[in-house]
């Protein structure tokens, strides 16, 4: 069945994915980012494209009238933006860090309060909003990144159980390593800030092992199909999760002490 999506995000990696294979799909689709001139081969997919930073009130209450003005609703809401904000918590200045949470956390949070009239007007809607298996267990130097995505994880939790009476579904993906341009940012960002300081040799060993796992990760197709199936269930699952590693690492994440779990991921810097 044809829905009107809202995707933010959509200037690359999983987000522009998303954008194409879903408009591919029949349902009409709207790709937001700040960097519109990274999402104009999007066009000839049927993608529309909207200028839409997530930091930015006027922006989001602009983009959100633009589509119920056209569509006259929107059906399907995925908060995709976000970024990687690392470095060692003593590293990381403040204002990173509140940036990092406005972008991951307060941008989809509020885009969520401006479609949700619109939904339970309609009495339907979905909401999925992008985690990362990232949001169930916190890696050294990813602090910030990582709280971002346990906030994601809980507010969808709490949202959920407040809309589920409105007919209004509220999903949580957790990708694994997916190959994007994520990664290099992040590691990139981590040298910046820590890899002067005393954290320095630890976060290049980080970065080294980050980018030699990139290559293992999966296509973002893997990510866009979970995206269609919780689009097309009546009763989505409240949770899917996909990607290089994402199973087993949520899987021993849930039955393993913490240091032992510890233990592990440090293990994998030797």
């Amino acid at each position: 069945m044809k829905k009107i999506i809202l995707i933010t995000g959509a200037s690359a990696g999983m987000g522009k994915e998303m954008a194409r294979h879903l408009a591919q799909d029949g349902h009409t689709v709207y790709g937001a980012a700040r960097r519109t001139e990274k999402m104009a081969d999007l066009k000839q997919f049927g993608v529309k494209i909207l200028s839409m930073d997530v930091t930015n009130e006027a922006s989001m209450i602009s983009g959100i009238e633009t589509i119920v003005k056209a569509e006259g609703n929107i059906d399907v809401l995925i908060n995709n933006a976000g970024f990687g904000s690392y470095g060692a918590i003593e590293d990381v200045p403040i204002t990173d860090a509140r940036y990092q949470m406005e972008v991951n956390v307060f941008g989809a949070a509020h885009l969520t309060q401006l479609v949700l009239p619109y939904m339970r007007k309609q009495g339907s809607g979905t909401i999925i909003n992008i985690s990362s298996v990232g949001g169930k267990f916190a890696m050294g130097f990813g602090g910030w990144y990582h709280a971002s995505k346990f906030a994601l994880e809980a507010l969808s939790d709490s949202l959920r159980n407040e809309v589920k009476q409105f007919g209004i579904n509220v999903v949580v993906i957790e990708p694994g390593g997916v190959k994007s341009e994520w990664g290099s940012i992040a590691m990139d960002n981590l040298l910046k800030i820590s890899g002067d300081t005393p954290y320095g040799p630890l976060a290049k060993k980080i970065s080294d092992n980050v980018l030699k796992i990139s290559e293992k990760n999966a296509e973002p197709i893997v990510i866009v199909d979970l995206v269609r199936k919780a689009i097309a269930a009546k009763q989505p699952k409240t949770r899917y999760h996909g990607g290089y590693m994402a199973g087993l690492i949520l899987f021993m994440r849930k039955i393993l002490p913490d240091r032992t779990f510890d233990k592990i991921l440090l293990a994998q810097l030797k």
